[in-house]
């Protein structure tokens, strides 16, 4: 599996399991499997409500804790320096360990506190409790004031994007600034696993549509983090490196971006 060199040095898997929706008493026994079959990225958050089982499952899993790369991440309404310091250690009280990679989860325009929720984890980063840290559905304007603001860039921003919804602006954007691009709902819930580019994929290399825009993703230089709590789905998942894209496909992949979000506007959530 491809490696992403963040710009702090450290590195992340191109290609993991993300935890959402995950039944807290599920989540142990598929971190785990995910583990097992090969998968060194879980993403997790507080939110989500089971960083507990992905503690479990991280410790069940019988794999080295420095093989593995863990990410949670501060929720809305825990924003503010104090406030992010005290979310921070309860996060690490259930999962059991410290997180290689904090996030700040949504830039909450409304509440205006995301400076101090960044300074709040600078502190953390500087102090060695966490390795790297990062933010979640920023917007290049968010972007810009927090590293105009403190001098620290984020090491990746995740944000919604699949066929539909290929941010290719705010791509842009993170190369110049050395921000890694990790998506989010990166199968756009199926509605492109129809489209003619990713049908003509899948038959020239027998391999599914959802395995095709996988590996576009990261073909693009992205890090992706599908969820599923099926075992054959989550081998289909991470077996993404045996083809690949030709530029042809790839512009071809390029024509179906909509412009159309599936979840939350940053502008306006939280």
């Amino acid at each position: 599996m491809t490696v992403l060199k963040l710009n702090d040095g450290n590195r992340i898997p191109a290609l993991g399991l993300g935890i959402w929706q995950i039944p807290a008493d599920q989540t142990g026994r598929i971190v785990s499997l995910a583990i097992g079959m090969g998968y060194g990225l879980i993403d997790g958050a507080a939110i989500y409500g089971n960083e507990e089982g992905l503690g479990h499952g991280l410790r069940d899993a019988g794999v080295a804790r420095d093989q593995l790369f863990v990410t949670t991440k501060i929720w809305n309404d825990r924003q503010g320096h104090d406030e992010t310091l005290r979310a921070f250690d309860e996060s690490v009280a259930r999962l059991g360990t410290d997180p290689d990679l904090l996030l700040i989860h949504w830039p909450c325009p409304a509440k205006d506190l995301y400076l101090d929720t960044w300074r709040a984890m600078i502190r953390l980063r500087e102090e060695g409790r966490v390795k790297s840290i990062g933010v979640s559905n920023f917007m290049g304007h968010h972007l810009e004031r927090l590293i105009g603001e403190t001098g620290v860039t984020p090491v990746l921003n995740q944000i919604e994007l699949h066929p539909g919804f290929q941010q290719t602006e705010l791509r842009a954007l993170h190369d110049r600034l050395g921000i890694v691009t990790q998506c989010w709902t990166p199968l756009g819930k199926g509605q492109s696993f129809e489209a003619a580019p990713v049908q003509a994929v899948a038959a020239r290399t027998g391999k599914t549509p959802a395995q095709v825009i996988l590996r576009w993703h990261v073909q693009l230089g992205c890090s992706v983090i599908p969820r599923s709590t099926n075992a054959g789905r989550l081998a289909e998942n991470l077996a993404v490196c045996d083809f690949s894209l030709t530029d042809e496909d790839m512009a071809a992949m390029a024509t179906l971006d909509a412009g159309a979000r599936v979840g939350p506007d940053p502008l306006h959530f939280g």
